[in-house]
């Protein structure tokens, strides 16, 4: 079952398939899911595939270890096609589960689901084989101290053969989970949906989302890509759950022998699964021949209700039209603003909203909920007539914080996807950063949100925002006016020049020179500024701030066939310090006309047979390889090349992963679209992107791992091509150890490579000594290491003198340029200032704890910090076992944090908020433990650190 933490998932699905379980002659239908979490593996299978609409919920969770078995019959139907109706069982038996017996259709999602467990089983064979070793705790292998992380390519299976072995009998007792099966069932606890149901099959079969394909667009600047800004790293706990670059973080190796290796090909390169997508493909680019364009009436909503409950009938913004609308799409910002919403993703005000909502929908007709999601206080809530319930399909949802750290979900988005007919919509409700000088923040925050927001569909490669035919942003953008006088405002106001003071509205501004929201249309404003107000009045902001009147709640779309009816707000609700806002439209939705469809599709069939008898596909490429300088941590690289369809017939193309790799590439790298369809003599621009992350600095820091990998192209029914990368990376003071920063007496940059793994075999028995001799801060020696790293002091010792007082510190995210200038001068200098705003130092200092390679609390003494959690007296003696360069460290951050308390009526901080924050850097589990760590280990983790806070001056 996956947690929340700060609204990021802790499990990574894998891959999903959609099959029946055979009993006593019956079939049943279920949904098997494989997840990964920190290299641990478990086979999910769900009662009801529907459910995972909307919740997750196992009714059978498999541990995959070497317990777990997973036999097919039939093995040799492996090497003949197969029919697309054809079915493939298999058997399951798993640690304390029963014996079953599934039948799955025998298709590519199949096939490649097969190979996910298969991969997962034998590392989970492979990792029992070895012995246990203790944590790395520094970047640098050292015998007895560190274990050496496997090669790419080069390790040896020791996975056993499958076989039909002797099996436990099933249980007596295997009942399922009774679960809701249409769309009205309710989250609870809004976790990232990582993965939903199949669409319906046909008859008659719907033309799905298209693949990736290339329509070539030359680009600006192919050698330099875009700043970190429109990449932005994605900071999360200790397991990579979704991460910038989509990658699962590869630990060891999912190492195949030869045999398996070619199965696996035989499996993935079926003539049946490359045929059905790239008929998919074709079928998408004849849209038009078979398809008509109905118009039907969306109702857009959104409202910041600051924390109140509904007071009054929400009909006035609801259903203030005469006709029913189709589809409902409603945005809250500040449902809660509680600490429990912020930080344990629960609310008490969810529901009332909810229900408040549902009273208020417009009469004239009946409506089905189809996906509510919620991350803190932005909610996002999408109702469809019942007549159309039966037109929806592939939904999903996914959220996005772009508070501090991209963790905190106060500012962010939530999204809801889903195709109605043949028409793909995504809504997104986004909360941005506030205060009127921060829009350059708050462009920030969209970007990140396009860039990290994305859909996983059983079927498909991940879907973006901009992946969709129509997408409707909505939400409290925060944009302001570029004027600071509140009198002047209110007097345009009063005398409606309101186009005069639309001129000066941030949002129209950086529309208009491409900063954000550029490719979005919105309609004319007609009403007055929707913030701010005394609550229940319509009296503007009379507080002491005396907010100057803006246009914050808007309403935005791209897409054809859009025409917006309607665009206003509704001053007779007065509930909050907002206005809602609403906006009318008329879509024009594609529908399939089957006739027209089996015609096309009879077509492109016949057409696909004569050329697959005629000719074989081609690639020509303009670029092979490629060389990226200087790479630095957190700083995106990017490159292209163009590739070409020089052949006769349409081809697929996919980077697949080299003999006994996992991926296709290393960590650092992804190609983009790492997959796709190219029809005879069309191009598509293929983008090489690096970018170093906290999941991959440690092993490029101390030399274990270089910017080189060789990626393989690889063309259904041709040949492969060869992709060269290499490169040099700047080593960083992020990502390595506290025993080797604090015997680096100068920056790191200034230090060869050589002597940094010197000095990484040398922190490492200082730290083993450490363990033994709480007395070595007394030793005298010349090459006596710092009591902590400068890298550390100077961070701190910038918060301490300058931003003790800093209005919420460590709740308002940094500027990603800030960011890594911080990070470029402790890399390369010892600066007697630290560049950058103290909101960005403050997350600069919170960057380094997550990216160490062993938390301040050492992995070894987790599970003792959550036992002794209560008692203040354990937990300063477990303190005074950490190694040296630990404990002062700790003890040093616990000091500065109990003078910020000193201030927090000037910072907005609190114990609580310090401690869950620190807690989740400081005090984190062991990978092989992450995904097991439940709400009650954070709480307690948080109570180790709160005692140290509400204790006094020590150490």
């Amino acid at each position: 079952v996956m947690e929340s933490s700060f609204g990021i998932s802790d499990s990574h699905c894998l891959a999903t398939v959609r099959g029946h379980v055979l009993r006593n002659g019956q079939k049943e239908l279920r949904l098997l899911s494989l997840l990964e979490c920190s290299g641990q593996f478990k086979l999910d299978i769900l009662a009801n595939p529907e459910a995972i609409v909307l919740s997750p919920v196992p009714q059978l969770s498999i541990p995959i270890n070497s317990n777990f078995q997973i036999v097919r019959e039939a093995e040799e139907a492996l090497l003949i096609d197969f029919s697309i109706n054809s079915t493939v069982r298999i058997r399951l038996q798993g640690e304390g589960t029963p014996d079953l017996l599934l039948e799955l259709q025998d298709d590519i999602h199949t096939q490649s689901f097969l190979q996910h467990v298969t991969k997962a089983k034998q590392q989970a064979e492979k990792r029992s084989s070895l012995p246990r070793k203790m944590e790395p705790v520094v970047p640098v292998p050292v015998k007895d101290c560190v274990p050496v992380p496997p090669q790419r390519g080069t390790s040896k299976s020791t996975s056993n053969n499958t076989n039909n072995s002797a099996l436990v009998k099933p249980s007596k007792t295997d009942s399922a989970f009774s679960m809701a099966t249409d769309f009205g069932f309710e989250e609870k606890k809004n976790q990232q949906n990582r993965i939903v149901a199949q669409r319906e099959a046909p008859p008659p079969p719907l033309p799905p989302l298209p693949p990736r394909k290339g329509t070539y667009t030359p680009s600006t600047n192919h050698a330099a890509g875009p700043t970190t800004k429109e990449r932005p790293p994605s900071a999360q706990n200790s397991t990579p759950v979704r991460n910038e670059f989509q990658f699962v973080d590869r630990s060891s190796s999912w190492s195949d022998s030869r045999s398996n290796y070619t199965m696996r090909q035989a499996m993935m390169s079926s003539h049946t699964g490359s045929r059905e997508g790239l008929l998919k493909y074709r079928l998408t680019k004849k849209e038009k021949e078979y398809v008509d364009i109905k118009n039907f009436r969306f109702f857009i909503g959104t409202w910041n209700v600051n924390g109140q409950s509904p007071d009054s009938s929400l009909g006035p913004w609801l259903c203030c039209d005469t006709d029913p609308p189709d589809v409902y799409a409603l945005g809250f910002q500040e449902l809660d603003l509680s600490t429990e919403a912020f930080f344990y993703m629960d609310s008490s005000k969810e529901q009332i909203w909810v229900d408040a909502v549902e009273k208020s929908l417009h009469p004239k007709a009946k409506y089905k909920r189809i996906r509510i999601i919620r991350l803190v206080g932005m909610m996002l809530v999408v109702y469809v007539n019942k007549e159309h319930k039966h037109h929806i399909r592939e939904v999903a949802s996914e959220s996005v914080g772009t508070g501090l750290m991209n963790k905190m979900g106060n500012k962010g988005g939530v999204a809801v996807r889903f195709v109605f007919h043949n028409t793909s919509f995504c809504f997104v409700n986004s909360h941005l950063a506030a205060h009127v000088d921060d829009y350059e923040r708050r462009n920030q925050d969209y970007k990140d949100i396009c860039a990290r927001m994305s859909f996983n569909l059983l079927e498909y490669p991940p879907l973006s925002i901009v992946k969709h035919d129509v997408v409707i942003w909505l939400g409290d953008l925060n944009y302001r006016l570029f004027l600071p006088d509140a009198g002047e405002v209110k007097r345009l106001i009063d005398e409606n020049e309101l186009r005069r003071l639309q001129e000066y509205d941030q949002l129209n501004i950086q529309r208009k020179t491409k900063r954000a929201f550029t490719d979005f249309m919105e309609g004319e404003i007609n009403f007055i500024p929707t913030y701010k107000y005394d609550a229940k009045s319509d009296r503007w902001d009379s507080s002491g701030k005396c907010r100057v009147p803006a246009w914050c709640d808007r309403i935005l779309w791209r897409g054809s066939s859009v025409k917006q009816l309607h665009y206003r707000s509704h001053m007779v609700l007065k509930t909050s310090d907002h206005k809602p806002v609403s906006s009318l439209f008329s879509i024009g939705v594609k529908m399939v006309i089957e006739q027209r469809y089996k015609k096309v599709f009879e077509e492109i069939v016949r057409d696909m047979d004569r050329m697959e008898n005629d000719f074989l596909p081609s690639l020509s490429l303009t670029r092979r390889e490629f060389s990226f300088e200087n790479v630095k941590f957190r700083q995106l690289q990017r490159q292209s090349f163009l590739i070409t369809n020089d052949g006769q017939v349409p081809c697929t193309f996919a980077f697949i992963p080299k003999l006994n790799d996992s991926q296709y590439c290393k960590p650092w790298l992804r190609a983009e679209p790492s997959e796709g369809v190219l029809d005879p003599n069309e191009t598509m621009e293929i983008f090489l992107e690096v970018y170093v992350s906290k999941d991959s600095v440690t092993l490029l820091n101390s030399g274990e791992d270089k910017i080189e990998d060789i990626l393989v192209l690889h063309l259904d029914r041709g040949k492969d091509y060869f992709i060269t990368v290499a490169g040099n990376y700047l080593p960083c003071c992020f990502g390595t150890s506290l025993e080797t920063l604090c015997r680096m007496k100068k920056p790191i940059r200034e230090i060869p490579v050589t002597k940094l793994i010197d000095l990484g075999e040398d922190s490492c028995m200082e730290k083993e000594r450490s363990r033994m001799n709480f007395l070595l801060d007394s030793a005298g020696t010349e090459d006596k290491p710092l009591k902590i790293p400068k890298e550390v002091w100077l961070l701190v010792n910038h918060l301490y003198t300058k931003a003790c007082q800093q209005e919420d510190l460590f709740q308002t995210p940094g500027l990603q340029d800030d960011l890594q200038s911080i990070i470029d001068c402790l890399d390369t200098s010892i600066p007697e200032s630290i560049p950058g705003s103290n909101h960005s130092v403050a997350e600069a200092l919170l960057i380094f704890l997550e990216a160490l390679p062993e938390p301040v609390l050492c992995y070894e003494l987790y599970q003792r910090c959550l036992e002794c959690s209560h008692d203040s007296r354990l937990c300063k003696q477990l303190i005074s076992q950490l190694p040296r360069a630990h404990r002062n460290v700790f003890r040093y951050l616990m000091a500065f944090l109990r003078e910020l308390l000193k201030h927090s009526i000037d910072n907005n901080l609190n114990a609580n908020l310090l401690a869950t924050l620190f807690a989740s850097l400081l005090v984190r589990p062991p990978p092989n433990l992450a995904c097991k760590q439940t709400s009650h280990d954070r709480q307690k983790a948080s109570d180790f650190i709160l005692g140290f806070l509400m204790g006094g001056d020590e150490d």
